[in-house]
């Protein structure tokens, strides 16, 4: 591999650039032996404390060359070179950390800073050639470490410059450079992009298909540090990984007790493998927040009953089949994280397979205040469960690439995984074009969390909760002055030294790093879950769900209020993207891409919200593209009356509460979500408006955003006990009609429009 020496600089910590003796001589050539003959590039650094902040900041170094004897050579350095020490080794394994001292000096250094050191370079004991080549060797070294198998690979195929005759057609970017449109492509992109866009006619870089080679080598790396048995490398996104899972252990008329609160891809997993669903119901407080599903919901008692009482499955199939697939959201949209040791405790008596859909949740295994709450988590204390399934999308909070995702399994104590028929199932929905940027972006993931994970982790879970403690203190501060400010939904005492305290008083330290703080309990019931089982559930830190004005805990209305909606549509101006949005809720991640700039920037932007919302200031100014395309409804309105009269709509029809009982029904299943499906193909069906859906069967899932779950799913009828569910579409359809720009989507359903009105309409399997 060639290695592109310069862009890994080399730090050098030391008082003595401009000294006008010999050993400041010395190390300017030194440096000038490193830039000129070794080709690096030397990055200075005066003090110790200096060389903390660059070091903080950067990533790129590829050796740090601290001088032991700052101390003693000027008055004004205040840290200990022990302290420098411990913080680079503790934040980076394996970056190389070289001592300079005087020959004297070396045996006074303690044995453990030897221990954590890489050398020590005498400063006039040896040559500059020497002191700059054998700085050069361990760059080198270190920089080729830096690259995981895979992408190692990748880079040194993509350099050896080999005149391509196989797919792809652009042949490593040349034939983009026939045309403008390409050039630009090109240009944008740059040429290594389309170097490493390789076919799989490439051998040296291995077999997705079959996990051979230097692809199957990061695949068995990805397992041992995600905590696997067998790990795969899926291309196109979580919801294939979903589709691998089940038509690997699932065939027509197998049972699968599902959470109503899961993904769609889940659902078309019913419908792909013409399973029978029996579902798990997750609750909700009153604010609308998607909680844990009870634990006795995975009793096998419970299990039994539901079985039992299903309409169609047939009588043999329940007296002879077990329950072949959970399938459980951890952790749930609004960061709510199972205790997973219970939930196997109870689901192993009566489930042969366990499957956790993690999308959102890749990096918990990686620092501790997640233990126990994520699928391949550790439990000498249970050994005795069936295989377990994780769907991870590495994309979504750690660094791959868009749609490249993880499937994860650990075979159970009986029953051992055989992953020739795991391929089986993985080859029918993979591509046999594999994008090869994007299993090299897998690769780098997986070192990233293996080198450095936890520390990686405790910043942002930490970065989280300095905001989280400044939104409160603001939100007190408002409150003091007899104004309003946003909350966050997080527990508001802690029990911190024997004492409860206020959650913005604790340290931020104790709050990283302490579980029991964001661990779910009736006492302390924040949450707003009521029974809440002991050990059960936490909220995950670093979502970070904001509480709009309007709503308390108990789902009371206020007399004024701010939905959400209006909140994230003016954050949205301001080039900040939510994740979810609900009716008094909004939902932000703090990831490994989240930097305090942002973190002032949404602040900022709050704030300028504030002062908008208080002077009633005009939808013109605050929400202008809202004006632009509906001036008949919002022209000349003010913010403040724009809030309330869409507050006082939610308050006056009953949204929430018609929200909250829509989601708590399962309708009765008129046919499997596979036969609704076969309705659509086989063109029996025809769409049906809201109002004459009553007593209709859907053939698709109907699914609302928010909360963005199913509310009814294909072949389930609209009967009398849905009719919670028809008052709560209706509902949003009245409330869209009356507030234009305030669509949202609903999957599953389309609108037609009809004397300047929209009318809800799906496809219904044909009466």
């Amino acid at each position: 591999m060639k290695i592109t020496k310069r862009a890994w600089p080399v730090l050098i910590i030391s008082a003595q650039f401009d000294a006008n003796n010999d050993e400041g001589f010395r190390l300017r050539e030194l440096v000038e032996n490193l830039e000129e003959v070794q080709e690096l590039s030397v990055h200075p650094s005066f003090s110790y404390e200096d060389g903390v902040e660059i070091f903080m900041s950067r990533s790129d170094l590829g050796a740090v060359i601290i001088d032991w004897d700052i101390r003693s050579e000027t008055c004004s350095e205040n840290m200990e070179p022990e302290e420098l020490l411990n913080l680079i080794r503790s934040r980076n394994k394996h970056i190389p950390i070289l001592l300079l001292t005087e020959r004297l000096a070396a045996a006074n250094i303690p044995t453990h800073v030897l221990e954590i050191i890489d050398d020590a370079l005498w400063k006039t004991a040896d040559t500059i050639e020497f002191l700059a080549g054998r700085i050069d060797v361990f760059v080198n070294d270190y920089i080729r470490s830096v690259y995981p198998t895979f992408f190692g690979a990748l880079v040194e195929y993509s350099q050896e410059y080999k005149y391509a005759w196989h797919t792809p057609g652009h042949m490593g970017g040349e034939g983009f450079l026939h045309s403008p449109s390409g050039t630009a492509m090109h240009d944008f992109y740059g040429e290594n992009v389309f170097r490493a866009d390789l076919s799989i006619s490439v051998p040296e870089l291995g077999s997705l298909l079959d996990h051979s080679g230097v692809v199957g080598d990061a695949e068995k790396n990805s397992a041992r540090v995600f905590g696997a048995d067998y790990t795969y490398y899926v291309l196109n996104g979580t919801s294939n990984v979903n589709q691998i899972i089940w038509r690997s252990q699932l065939v027509r008329d197998d049972i699968a007790f599902v959470d109503r609160n899961c993904h769609k891809s889940l659902n078309y997993a019913m419908v792909i493998t013409d399973a029978y669903p029996v579902y798990m119901v997750p609750r909700r407080n009153k604010r609308g927040i998607i909680g844990p599903c009870r634990l006795s919901e995975f009793s096998e008692e419970s299990i039994r009953s539901k079985i039992d009482a299903h309409p169609n499955i047939p009588a043999e199939i329940k007296s002879q089949s077990a329950v072949k697939m959970s399938a459980l959201t951890n952790s749930t949209y609004d960061g709510i994280c199972y205790n997973v040791i219970n939930i196997k405790k109870e689901l192993q008596q009566s489930v042969e397979n366990l499957h956790f859909d993690e999308a959102w949740y890749a990096y918990a295994r990686f620092h501790p205040i997640y233990k126990d709450h994520f699928g391949m988590a550790d439990d000498d204390r249970n050994s005795d469960h069936p295989p377990i399934f994780c769907s991870h999308s590495t994309h979504k909070l750690l660094t791959a690439f868009s749609q490249a995702s993880m499937l994860h399994i650990r075979s159970g104590s009986k029953v051992k995984i055989n992953p020739d028929e795991i391929n089986e199932s993985y080859m029918m929905h993979s591509s046999t074009s594999p994008q090869y940027s994007m299993i090299a972006s897998l690769d780098v993931a997986t070192k990233m969390m293996d080198d450095n994970g936890e520390i990686m982790l405790n910043d942002i879970i930490l970065e989280a909760i300095r905001l989280r403690q400044k939104v409160t203190r603001i939100a007190r501060e408002m409150k003091t002055a007899k104004g309003w400010f946003f909350e966050m939904w997080q527990p508001r005492i802690v029990n911190y030294d024997g004492s409860d305290t206020a959650f913005e008083n604790v340290p931020v330290e104790y709050l990283g790093n302490h579980q029991e703080a964001w661990v779910f309990n009736r006492k302390n019931d924040w949450h707003g879950f009521e029974d809440i089982e002991d050990n059960y559930a936490m909220l995950d830190p670093i979502k970070l769900t904001f509480i709009t004005p309007g709503l308390d805990d108990a789902g009371n209305l206020a007399d004024e209020g701010i939905p959400a909606s209006i909140v994230t549509d003016y954050l949205i101006k301001h080039g900040i993207v939510c994740e979810k949005t609900d009716y008094y809720s909004f939902l932000l991640l703090n990831s490994l891409g989240t930097t305090k700039a942002k973190q002032s920037a949404l602040l900022s932007a709050l704030l300028k919200f504030k002062a908008l919302y208080d002077t009633n200031a005009p939808l013109e100014q605050a929400l202008p593209r809202l004006v632009n395309d509906y001036p008949e409804t919002y022209a000349g309105v003010g913010l403040k009356d724009h809030c309330n009269e869409i507050h006082q709509y939610f308050k006056e029809h009953q949204m929430l509460d018609k929200m909250q009982a829509a989601f708590q029904v399962i309708p009765d299943p008129a046919m499997k979500p596979a036969d609704a499906y076969h309705c659509v193909v086989r063109k029996q069906v025809e769409y049906v408006e809201l109002e004459a859906m009553e007593g209709r069967v859907p053939a698709v899932m109907m699914v609302p955003y928010p909360p963005g779950i199913p509310i009814m799913m294909g072949g389930e009828s609209m009967n009398d006990k849905a009719s919670p569910i028809f008052d709560y579409l209706t509902a949003r359809q009245n409330f869209e009609n009356l507030f234009p720009g305030y669509e949202s989507d609903i999957h599953g359903v389309e609108r037609v429009e009809r004397d300047g009105k929209k009318f809800f309409h799906t496809l219904c399997v044909k009466a």
